[in-house]
């Protein structure tokens, strides 16, 4: 097994290494990363930003095992996933990642306790009923678990969304501008929940913006620029 150190002697949660990514189009290739080297220690809140068509959403998606890198390696917890099966890529999603979206993502037909109770119902959690519910009053929502999403603000969807990313306490949450599609109030709602659960479970956190106030609360800012990290600093 491939290993990466952070700090504290142990593997990294996320590590990159020379990382090319290509997409074919027409009779041509677009490179969106090109051997890109990134390193996230386990615990850490990075936040990754950049213009648009800097790679950072191909990057979150590698980063899940959703795309196989061209050429180079990607490591989550010491452990090279660029070759495994889909089923085993699966199996790590499942168990170990969370996700939250620009769009929220929720199913329209289940009500909010059920959106979150369904990760928990696949995975076979001896209460997935009782931790949905949990996490649902976690985020301010006690009194909405049998709300369908077309009865919820903008808002409320996040927090189902970030309710359900959580339920299953993951070791790797990626967020994908989770304040892109609200207001500031709601923005800064959904932004105080990452960080509050992020820190109670211990989850590291790699989450792509373009918020200052967002970027501003992270322990690390990464830019991205023409698919390489163009800068690397602690977060202001």
């Amino acid at each position: 097994m491939e290993r990466d150190r952070d700090t504290s002697g142990g593997p990294s949660a996320v590590a990159l290494k020379g990382v090319t990514k290509e997409f074919r189009s027409g009779h041509s290739w677009i490179r969106v990363l090109d051997r890109l080297d990134l390193t996230v220690a386990r615990g850490e809140f990075a936040a990754v930003r950049g213009p648009s068509g800097s790679g950072k959403s191909t990057l979150l998606a590698l980063i899940a095992g959703l795309e196989r890198p061209t050429s180079g390696e990607v490591l989550l917890f010491g452990e090279a996933i660029q070759g495994l099966s889909e089923g085993a890529l699966a199996r790590i999603r499942r168990d170990r990642v969370g996700f939250v979206f620009q769009s929220f993502q929720l199913l329209g037909n289940l009500t909010a306790r059920e959106n979150v109770q369904l990760p928990l119902e696949i995975a076979e959690h001896p209460s997935p009923r009782r931790r949905a519910d949990e996490l649902l009053a976690a985020v301010g929502l006690a009194d909405r678990f049998h709300h369908y999403p077309s009865q919820l603000s903008g808002g409320e969807q996040q927090r189902v969304a970030v309710a359900r990313a959580f339920v299953g306490e993951p070791a790797l949450l990626l967020a994908d501008e989770p304040t892109g599609n609200l207001d500031a109030a709601s923005g800064a709602v959904i932004l105080e929940l990452l960080t509050s659960l992020r820190e109670r479970f211990g989850t590291t956190l790699v989450l792509v913006t373009h918020s200052d106030a967002v970027a501003a609360r992270a322990d690390r800012c990464v830019t991205l620029r023409a698919g390489r990290v163009d800068r690397d600093e602690a977060a202001p």
